[in-house]
């Protein structure tokens, strides 16, 4: 499965729940959440737009920083 990775601006705990919350809610994906450096690495079928879109449900500053 291809990996995506995701600059995230997370600042606490709370953020990553977010984080996991809405990707756990889109389903299909395996993701490590790396909350000091804010990425998020995401293995996924699910195009890179798809991600990005469920990212941006959030509400936090989100970019595709590429395949990883």
């Amino acid at each position: 499965m291809p990996k995506h990775e995701f600059s995230v601006d997370m600042t606490c705990e709370g953020c990553a729940e977010a984080v996991s919350r809405v990707l756990n809610k889109l389903g299909g994906v395996d993701f490590n959440i790396d909350l000091p450096n804010k990425k998020v690495c995401i293995e996924s079928e699910h195009s890179m737009d798809t991600l990005l879109a469920t990212l941006n449900k959030t509400g936090k500053a989100v970019s595709y920083i590429g395949p990883k």
